[in-house]
């Protein structure tokens, strides 16, 4: 009997809706991590890309525990020499509330071509509203 290994083109992939509404940013994005990698799969194999697709609705009702809504800073740069921007995680929830949670699962996927490829399975929308309906995305509960 031998070790199974999952190959490129053998791997059935899902769509999973989530729904973000009241949720905990590190322990959702744990979760829908573990989903990307393709972890919660009998046939995970750490060198393929055997995970589902993502879809999260109600990114803007997200919640952080504690001062992070003041204390936490999303940090980017323009490229030009003091072009450095800071924003708190208020400001960003107000102006662009996919990318906090974006911006947390990216830094728990692996940092390679693996990880960008599982990134961009990741569908984040602020509303309840999304146009993956065609895929008939599965609900669950984290």
């Amino acid at each position: 009997m031998s070790t199974y290994s999952a190959k490129k083109g053998e791997v059935m992939r899902n769509w999973v809706l989530v729904d973000a509404t009241d949720k905990v940013l590190g322990r959702l994005a744990a979760d829908v991590a573990s989903i990307l990698r393709g972890k919660t799969k009998p046939e995970y194999t750490p060198h393929t890309d055997v995970g589902d697709f993502v879809v999260i609705v109600n990114a803007a009702k997200i919640k952080l525990t504690g001062n992070k809504l003041d204390k936490k800073m999303y940090y980017h740069h323009s490229g030009y020499m003091g072009g450095i921007k800071e924003q708190t995680a208020k400001q960003l929830l107000e102006k662009k509330p996919e990318d906090v949670i974006k911006h947390a699962i990216k830094g728990m996927l692996p940092k390679n071509s693996l990880g960008r490829a599982m990134y961009k399975k990741l569908k984040v929308y602020a509303g309840e509203d999304h146009p993956h309906e065609a895929q008939m995305p599965q609900t669950i509960n984290l």
